[in-house]
């Protein structure tokens, strides 16, 4: 066979109908009956309500209790091991 023989076109159209067989293999798995007790929508909205954020419920606390959790908090902070220059000053 020669170069000459395959012509651009012959190339461009075994393209096309490969894409159209892809086309129509996908689409022949796709039932359109709606009367189905759920749809893909409806399946990905349910899995968005299951994955949302729940905010937490933290106890609430006394203000010797909140006192003593932020001297904590800023004696850790004073206390780290790495001390770069993070931009706080106090």
């Amino acid at each position: 066979m020669s170069k000459e023989s395959i012509s651009p076109k012959d190339d461009e159209s075994d393209e096309e109908e490969l894409i159209r067989s892809k086309f129509d293999s996908i689409v022949s798995g796709l039932s359109l009956d709606e009367s189905a007790p759920s749809t893909y929508l409806d399946e990905l909205e349910r899995i968005d309500r299951a994955d949302r954020f729940v905010e937490p419920n933290p106890p609430t606390q006394t203000p010797r209790s909140f006192f003593l959790s932020a001297k904590r908090a800023v004696l850790g902070w004073l206390k780290r091991p790495f001390h770069d220059d993070d931009g706080v000053h106090l």
